[in-house]
């Protein structure tokens, strides 16, 4: 595993790899034509969970200092409700976008110093044990990567996949 120069991060990048293999493994064989599906109307289809997982990578990136913009922002910045008169990307598309971004927010991950963690980042929660900084947004995101793979294998079962598989793959290096 790669050291991180912040110690704080010593359970965030193990994270970090571990949902990159969990995103490309429960997206494995799912079709374009489901993941567009919606079960009865009322939640969210596997595309929008996708972009909005793409959406925390792109943010983790921005607050760790990347430049890099979300192709597809407008479809899923931070959290937006998905909306049916989008034509929304594909999973091609998005996971083009997943394999761009992602080596380039592990990398700023691994370059990360205590200062940079501990930088004040606005949230507006105003949680009294929930300092908003940046590391805690960062864990925020990871967070929120564990909910939306949950929620797309949850998916994966309703339409008959098969359960996601843990075939890591080794040489995967973010």
């Amino acid at each position: 595993m790669d050291t991180p120069k912040s110690k704080k991060l010593d359970i965030i990048i193990p994270a970090f790899r571990g949902h990159s293999q969990s995103f490309l493994m429960v997206l494995d064989g799912i079709s374009e034509e489901d993941a567009l599906k919606r079960i009865e109307g009322r939640t969210n289809h596997i595309i929008w969970m996708v972009g909005n997982f793409l959406d925390m990578r792109y943010a983790m990136g921005n607050v760790l200092g990347l430049n890099e913009e979300f192709g597809f922002k407008d479809y899923f910045f931070q959290g937006k409700a998905l909306d049916e008169s989008f034509k929304y990307p594909t999973l091609e598309q998005l996971k083009a976008s997943f394999h761009k971004i992602s080596p380039l927010v592990y990398q700023k991950l691994l370059e990360a110093t205590d200062e940079d963690l501990d930088k004040a980042f606005p949230m507006g929660m105003n949680i009294d044990f929930f300092p908003e900084n940046v590391l805690n947004f960062v864990g925020m995101c990871i967070g929120r990567e564990d909910y939306l793979c949950g929620q797309i294998g949850l998916m994966r079962r309703i339409f008959n996949y098969e359960g996601m598989k843990y075939d890591f793959d080794k040489d995967l290096k973010y």
